[in-house]
């Protein structure tokens, strides 16, 4: 069976494509925690790098419940995403190598440092919102 895409789906996908940058929140306890990330993304999956020795780390670990947010670029016609999802830190070797970027190398001895991990991002909910045609439901 051959699987397309919704309009929705490209919409999203077109927003992720478009940023670098996302807003990466995780639980503390009771507490939201937000950070800036790059972000990067296989169709609607998304994909976090980080060093294993981080707070984040340890909080999916503890609460695989998160929350991105993408796109707000000061206009009000932006395309941005609100997006709920669970995190795991992926064990694929191969996704680390593919992942890997030369400027990494500030932080990690390379896509096999076993400090180098990334966070595999599963959305479960996203509302896609712009300024012309309002909110839209994505569920997974």
């Amino acid at each position: 069976m051959i699987e397309t895409k919704n309009k929705l789906e490209e919409q999203i996908e077109q927003v992720l494509d478009a940023n670098k940058i996302c807003s990466f929140a995780t639980v503390e306890g009771t507490k939201p925690k937000v950070r800036y990330m790059a972000l990067h993304h296989e169709g609607l999956t998304l994909y976090l790098t980080t060093n294993r020795k981080t707070d984040k780390v340890d909080e999916v670990k503890d609460n695989p419940n998160v929350h991105i947010l993408v796109g707000y670029d000061g206009r009000k016609s932006s395309d941005i995403l609100q997006i709920q999802a669970t995190a795991t830190i992926s064990k694929d070797n191969t996704l680390r190598e593919k992942l890997w970027t030369d400027e990494m190398a500030k932080w990690f001895d390379g896509p096999q440092d076993p400090n180098y991990v990334v966070l595999d991002i599963t959305p479960s909910y996203m509302e896609y919102m712009n300024g012309e045609a309002g909110t839209q439901i994505w569920k997974g």
